[in-house]
């Protein structure tokens, strides 16, 4: 095998079709476009959404919702998480810093622990938020809960 012999897989090499070059080419005359209407015109560009001058779906549908401008997002970090890396790396305080270097969250992220899973180490726990059963089993396996 050398370069000489090298071909196009069976069947991905379509030739083009030259339209608008005579009727002798029998891709004459509309040039494949057919009759009348604004796709057989020059200039014609198909916008998103158009539907012939019907009214378009996005407008024919409600809207609803809203973007609450004041929300405040939340990376949620579970105990069961925390009680793996405390494991892990024997640590018996966990900051937002820990947690950034585990990869867990990144610099500018908002961290609430959540108390899914177990908590057996005595932890001194610092995040920005932390929900109720969080704050209970964490003071339950000794710890403490330090919101930033």
């Amino acid at each position: 095998m050398d370069l000489s012999n090298l071909k196009p897989a069976a069947g991905s090499v379509k030739i083009r079709k030259r339209v608008g070059r005579g009727i002798g080419s029998g891709l004459g005359g509309t040039s494949t476009r057919g009759h009348k209407g604004a796709k057989s015109r020059s200039g014609y560009k198909n916008k998103i959404g158009f539907e012939g001058g019907q009214m378009p779906m996005q407008r024919r549908l409600p809207k609803f919702g809203f973007k609450n401008i004041n929300r405040v997002e939340y990376k949620a970090i579970n105990l069961s998480t925390l009680q793996a890396l405390a494991e892990s790396k024997q640590l018996t305080k966990i900051g937002i810093q820990d947690l950034m270097d585990a990869g867990f969250v990144s610099g500018n992220q908002l961290v609430k622990i959540l108390a899914k899973g177990e908590l057996t180490s005595k932890l001194e726990v610092s995040a920005h938020a932390f929900s109720a059963a969080a704050v209970a089993a964490i003071e339950k396996a000794g710890g403490s809960a330090v919101t930033l």
